[in-house]
């Protein structure tokens, strides 16, 4: 170890970890590499010294990149260079950024990058859950106002055994997927997918996975100490503001009623002029009040008042009871020439799914560079265009937002997915209304799309989000959250399933963690929603269609010899291009034999299938062919019967009389009708003309 270096070594579900700092970024505020076995993610953390004026937000920055080299090798592409960060890479940063930034002060504005990077690499486990913990050993060691340290596992369950920080071949085989996050006595985050588990048993696996949370919070307190460091204080920031009580004295009971008022539109108008009415009143008070403060008064005090509502009246915004879905609307095939589609709205939210059924060449190919899946045959995207929200804004890059949503949509379907299901798929969930739990209807949608495009799904999920407002005193969770209770409320549960369990799952906090019986009361709020919302589902699409729609690709699979691949591929691929080129079918080859030929129409199928089965056919005794002479000797005729297949129909085999010269009766090039009647031990083919024509 270097000189200055300080190493904590300890145990988590029975592999070895370690924090180690003072070897690396040494002018970082703080970095720490966090190690389990052969991994380490190294975290370097920086902050600006004073927040950016006007700044009215906390711009917390987390990167994460996974680098080759931690692996031993090579990107890919010309440029051989890491570039952009994968969707992998990109999750990560969202899984390490949510358990994090709710630990920070409300009113904390200073710039804060964390940075982190995959150093090593064994490609036996998946390394998201160590750029949570680095990062969070970082922050503990620097002088930040962060209110940890955290910690984060992976556990799984295979054959009733909890599995703390699996390989990739354990998880392959498990029911559930958690990433879990807590601090030391409260869950911070949960995100990941289930094979329908009860939500008992997935509260057993998070509790089991807080004890080695545990583990990790206590090296991270053991590092600080040993680093000579004093106990972390952590102290919420106050700002007192006399425009603000002035603002609440002026307008607050109003602004209460208002917030009652049912109608999305009518309420934003009512709310509107009392904002333009109220600021003409603060500014006879305060005539140095600026716009920008007046914004940030308006902002505190909706916030304040949707919170009060809730927790000291029980009233939410429109008026909905606590727990009272908005209503519900759906439709499936609204779109003529998709293999499936639909609608779904709950209140404001709606979102248009379609679903494209695709061969398994259309498959996405996956490049981790901590291994696992190396592909994937169902893929959910998901848009999220301004016009969702009423606004004008800019069209680029995919966000890190679409991104995240558009995965937890995917992995809560992924498990009621057919086990054998010769189709690579693509849900494309467009966002046309939102208003809270874009993601959920997405789940919802796409379920539907599923559907009606024929996809034989196990089962129907539905997905619906659980909020929860609360102070020193009270804690009121309510179901189906507006984006306005979203951004005024302390939590957003989502959570998917089947009426049998949950399927996937995803909690964003802005409160310091969530207590043992706040989780249970959630997931049983979201149980009851969902079974809601899947009564609702089946009552317009009761279970898939029996049939794909007839603009979906048709596939045949046929088996064949495992040698024969080559043969039918041909050199350099020429036998399939000349297929796919013919039929206008696709071909997929795989390496046990079974080929899967995908055609639109039974014209292309038929050809496609007649002419691979030529291509991998054996000439067999007592069958007769159309045969093509290749060449011509002396003692007979050599006829390809099959492409690649040929047989020697001897001289005394070409006609019932006696021939005098092969010439005289065909030359090369010529067809021939033949019947095999010999294949001897060698495989040499014996032909005949002669039986051929008796026939």
């Amino acid at each position: 170890m270097m000189k200055g270096t300080t190493k904590i070594e300890f145990e988590v579900g029975g592999k070895s970890m370690f924090f180690e700092t003072g070897l690396l970024a040494r002018q970082a505020d703080a970095a720490v590499s966090c190690g389990l076995e052969e991994n380490i993610v190294f975290s370097a953390v920086t902050s600006a010294k004073e927040a950016r004026e006007g700044c009215d937000f906390f711009p917390l920055q987390v990167e994460y990149r996974e680098k080759f080299y931690a692996a031993g090798r090579f990107p890919g592409g010309y440029i051989k260079r890491e570039a952009r960060p994968s969707e992998k890479e990109i999750l990560t940063m969202r899984v390490t950024d949510r358990p994090i930034r709710t630990l920070f002060p409300e009113g904390f504005y200073r710039e804060v990058q964390i940075n982190n990077i995959l150093m090593s690499c064994d490609g036996l486990i998946d390394t998201d859950v160590l750029s949570v913990n680095a990062s969070s050993a970082a922050l503990t060691l620097s002088d930040l106002p962060f209110n940890g340290p955290i910690g984060a596992v992976r556990i799984i369950r295979n054959d009733g055994e909890w599995i703390v920080n699996p390989t990739h071949d354990q998880l392959a085989s498990s029911d559930l997927d958690l990433t879990y996050c807590g601090s030391d006595d409260k869950v911070m985050m949960i995100e990941g997918t289930a094979n329908e588990i009860p939500e008992d048993e997935f509260i057993d696996a998070m509790k089991t996975a807080h004890t080695e949370v545990k583990k990790i919070i206590a090296a991270q307190i053991q590092l600080r100490k040993e680093l000579g460091l004093p106990e972390k204080i952590y102290e919420s920031i106050k700002n007192e503001s006399p425009m603000l009580d002035k603002a609440r004295e002026l307008a607050g009971e109003k602004f209460i009623e208002l917030m009652k008022i049912s109608g999305k539109i009518e309420r934003q108008e009512s709310v509107s002029d009392l904002k333009e009415s109220l600021k003409n009143l603060m500014l006879q008070e305060f005539e140095e009040m600026t716009d920008e403060d007046y914004f940030h008064i308006f902002h505190d005090l909706e916030v304040e008042t949707v919170r009060k509502n809730v927790i000291e009246s029980g009233v939410r915004i429109g008026g909905r009871g606590l727990l009272e879905l908005r209503e519900l609307e759906a439709q499936v095939g609204v779109l003529p020439r998709t293999h499936g589609s639909s609608i779904f709205g709950r209140g404001e939210t709606q979102t248009l799914c379609t679903v494209t059924l695709g061969t398994t060449k259309d498959s996405q190919s996956l490049d981790a560079v901590t291994g696992g899946v190396s592909e994937k045959e169902f893929i959910l995207h998901y848009n999220f265009p301004p016009y969702s929200v009423g606004e004008v804004g800019r069209l680029g890059m995919t966000s890190r937002r679409e991104i995240g949503h558009g995965n937890l949509a995917e992995r809560s379907i992924v498990p009621v997915l057919p086990d054998e299901f010769p189709y690579a798929i693509r849900v494309v969930s467009e966002v046309m209304g939102s208003n809270g739990s874009s993601s959920m209807a997405s789940a919802c949608g796409g379920c539907l799309a599923l559907m009606d495009a024929g996809v034989p799904l196990k089962d129907i999920v539905a997905g619906i989000s659980v909020g929860l407002f609360s102070d020193e005193n009270k804690s009121i969770q309510v179901i189906d959250i507006l984006g306005a209770e979203d951004h005024c409320g302390d939590m957003d549960f989502k959570v998917v399933g089947t009426k049998k369990g949950i399927t996937g799952f995803q909690v964003d906090l802005k409160v310091h963690g969530l207590s043992w019986d706040q989780v249970t009361e959630a997931f049983e709020i979201a149980r009851k929603g969902r079974c809601d919302i899947i009564d609702f589902m089946s009552s317009v699409i009761a279970e898939p269609r029996s049939d794909l729609s007839s603009n979906a690709p048709r596939i045949t699979t046929i088996k064949i010899d495992p040698e024969k691949i080559g043969a039918l591929i041909g050199p350099g691929g020429k036998h399939i291009r000349a297929i796919t080129e013919s039929s206008g079918a696709q071909i997929d080859i795989q390496e046990d034999g079974t080929v899967n030929i995908y055609a639109v129409d039974a014209e292309g199928m038929d050809s496609a299938v007649s002419q691979v089965n030529a291509l991998t056919a054996e000439i067999e005794i007592g069958k007769t062919y159309n045969g093509k002479v290749i060449t011509v000797k002396d003692f007979g005729a050599f006829v390809e019967c099959i492409p690649g297949k040929e047989g020697l129909v001897h001289i005394s085999e070409l006609a019932n009389e006696r021939v005098e010269s092969v010439e005289s009766i065909c030359k090369p090039g010529d067809e021939m009708k033949v019947k095999c009647i010999d294949i001897d031990n060698q495989g040499r083919v014996r032909l005949s003309r002669k039986a051929a024509l008796v026939e």
